[in-house]
């Protein structure tokens, strides 16, 4: 009765052994009569059972007890808790019907939902779910999208919902046409047609693998990858739903692991998203699931989940997804090849960077010096047109802007904004109109001075910069402190973290392409360091990772895998610790997907209790003029949330506990007060008790 997955069962919820359900539908009444409910039981007995058996139960309770078992639970259950426990009881179809008509009724469309499941269902999964829709709610499902949605959103919605993939006239018309097409805007458009059509669950040697081939031509061709070339030919839900398309020929169990991601990830949790995905998938592949999350975000599923949930809606999810990974250390061959396919696609892949700020157009260093220095003169600081100069120029700008505020007004333009601004702002501010290099000395200084040390910090700067900005930031921070950048290192750090700092801070990295002969060599090595002691494993990693180019440390982390079996980041994760381990770990990190990494430190900076508000500056400034548009897209992607929204929420809970603060602290001044007032009038009271 369990669904299977070219032949292998994958999934984490089985047939209970013993199965009778006429004993399963006394023990669920009995957990609901009388005056409240055995959550527990319920729990437990119902994420034992596959569905399957769960359709047997519904049928036995009625028959012994003359009631429906899903309006009972509705009834004693609430919340997400008896969301969750209801949807189980549905059969997979009524369940992915029921999601489809939730997702277009009403005011709004969900299109994350349509795309999720449209874009992963197999053939037959989609004919029952289309004729338990119309079993359902007496409706067509096709009319119902069409009315809902439009463009090429709806048209590619109504290609995935005729259930026809692997049409083999069809397919053999958009080979022939990929064959002879030059055109690289319409070859994608045939991938896409192509991808629409191709099942997802084809043995070994099918048109998949095939398929894979077409996306490696492509790539060849176009000089990146297709998930790339989508999101800059195409937008909006059109672009999500092809994206997904994509990711499902890629990898079933990748592409929901993303998902499942996003769900807990960002600001609150999509408890819906997460629901739908842990039912429907834990009778199919929620064991590669599982391996595939922990691959991509270096934390088990089951902890995440742990994390993010509570309560019997915690248990049972933790239930369906059915065990912890991270305890059990293992590798598995399925993710590691997944880890070799996208150090492939990062080694292939072009990336063009895009900043947010650019050079302002009609620029006039003069008037803009003129107009900061009339912003702040006389009493209170304009702040906004302090705010709307500076952010909206370039650094070479805002150079021509100081020398100008200096040659016209006499005054240093850095003395006077600081003394007219504070806190956050002023730092903010000040770090805009620094040279980058005369930033980055400060913020590798403000990570070394005082006590503690931000290593953090010194890990995302060196770890990030180019042998030309490490240059000019060792120049900045001699001149800026009269000591150098890499004796302040050495005397503020120790062990294999410093050593690595100090390989880093020379500026001196190769450049140039993968030479692929010493990839291989290189990949043994490190595999072979991995058996060493720890001294001699963190040391061969150094020498590696801390001198080869970017381009060379992506394929030899894509051989590391071939011939190990594993993946760095993993190793990285298991066999080391504290910083060394944070350091190769940003290292790796920067080399896969650098915009990925910084959108990674942005969300860290902002999550949990308090925002480190230099992070926070830092990047936001360091990365304005360089990458920053990237940054936003792939944090966009990874945490389903806008940067922007995150940066409101966080700046807006600020100012709301600072303003809380104020008035507690308002509160207990007039309480002073009072007391002040009372204490003479308490001590004559006292004093005519005594006497």
């Amino acid at each position: 009765s369990s669904h299977l997955t070219e032949g292998v069962f994958r999934g984490t919820i089985t047939d209970a052994a013993n199965f009778d359900p006429s004993v399963d539908a006394e023990t669920l009444y009995n957990a609901m009569k009388g005056i409240g409910s055995d959550k527990e039981a319920i729990l437990d007995l119902i994420t034992s059972r596959s569905n399957a058996q769960r359709q047997e139960i519904i049928t036995a309770y009625k028959s012994s007890f003359g009631q429906d078992l899903i309006e009972d639970l509705k009834y004693e259950l609430t919340g997400k808790f008896e969301r969750l426990i209801v949807s189980l009881m549905r059969t997979p179809a009524y369940h992915d019907a029921k999601e489809i008509h939730d997702a277009i009724k009403g005011v709004g469309t969900n299109e994350r939902c349509l795309i999720e499941v449209l874009a992963s269902r197999n053939n037959r999964q989609i004919h029952e779910m289309v004729a338990a829709y119309k079993d359902a709610y007496g409706r067509d499902m096709e009319e119902d999208v069409i009315g809902d949605t439009s463009g090429h959103f709806k048209k590619m919605l109504v290609v995935l919902l005729q259930g026809t993939r692997d049409d083999p006239q069809i397919k053999l018309i958009l080979y022939y046409v990929l064959h002879t097409v030059k055109d690289i805007g319409l070859y994608m458009c045939c991938i896409i047609m192509l991808c629409a059509l191709c099942s997802l669950y084809q043995p070994p040697g099918s048109v998949v693998t095939h398929l894979h081939l077409v996306f490696e031509a492509y790539e060849a061709i176009a000089e990146m990858s297709i998930e790339d070339s989508i999101k800059h030919e195409l937008s909006g839900d059109f672009e999500r739903l092809m994206l997904a398309v994509v990711q499902c020929i890629r990898s079933v169990p990748m592409f929901f692991a993303r998902r499942l991601y996003k769900s807990m990830k960002g600001l609150g949790t999509a408890d819906n998203t997460l629901i739908r995905i842990m039912i429907s998938r834990s009778e199919i592949d929620m064991l590669d699931i599982r391996e595939c999350f922990r691959l991509r975000y270096e934390k088990s599923l089951y902890n995440m989940i742990k994390d993010d949930t509570s309560g019997d809606y915690k248990r049972t999810l933790l239930n369906l997804c059915g065990g912890d990974d991270d305890l059990a250390g293992e590798f598995f061959p399925e993710a590691a090849q997944i880890a070799y396919k996208m150090w492939e696609l990062s080694a292939m892949t072009k990336v063009q960077l895009r900043p947010t700020v650019r050079p302002a157009s009609n620029f006039d260093p003069a008037a803009d010096a003129q107009a900061l220095r009339k912003a702040m003169k006389g009493f209170g600081t304009d702040e906004d047109a302090i705010i709307d100069i500076v952010a909206n120029r370039s650094n070479a700008q805002r150079q021509e802007i100081r020398k100008a505020f200096k040659s016209l007004l006499g005054r240093d333009l850095m003395k006077d904004l600081k003394s007219e601004l504070s806190k956050n702002l002023e730092r903010l501010i000040i770090g805009l109109m620094l040279t980058p290099a005369e930033f980055d000395a400060k913020m590798m200084r403000k990570a070394m001075e005082g006590a503690g040390t931000d290593e953090h910090a010194l890990i995302e700067i060196l770890a990030t910069r180019s042998n030309e900005q490490i240059h000019a930031m060792n120049a900045a921070y001699q001149s800026a402190y009269k000591t150098s950048l890499e004796e302040a290192i050495q005397s503020d750090t120790s062990g294999h973290f410093c050593r690595i700092l100090v390989s880093l801070v020379q500026g001196a990295r190769e450049e140039g392409p993968a030479d692929v002969e010493r990839a291989n060599t290189d990949a043994q090595e490190l595999a072979s360091s991995c058996n060493a002691d720890s001294d001699d494993m963190e040391m061969k990693f150094m020498s590696i990772l801390c001198t080869r180019s970017f381009p060379h440390l992506r394929k030899v982390f894509q051989e590391f895998v071939r011939c190990s079996n594993k993946d760095i980041e993993q190793i990285i994760k298991k066999e080391m610790s504290g910083d060394v381990k944070n350091s190769f770990y940003a290292i790796v990190r920067s080399v896969k997907n650098q915009p990925s990494y910084f959108a990674d430190r942005l969300y860290k900076a902002m999550k949990g209790l308090g925002t480190d508000d230099r992070a926070l500056i830092r990047i936001m400034v360091s990365r304005s003029e360089v990458d920053l548009f990237n940054i936003r897209k792939e944090f966009k992607e990874t945490y389903d949330s806008s940067l922007h929204e995150f940066i409101q929420v966080e700046t807006m809970i600020v100012s709301l506990s600072l303003r809380l603060l104020a008035l507690i602290v308002g509160l207990l001044r007039s309480l002073l007060i009072c007391l002040s007032w009372l204490l003479p009038w308490l001590c004559l009271m006292a004093l005519e008790v005594c006497v």
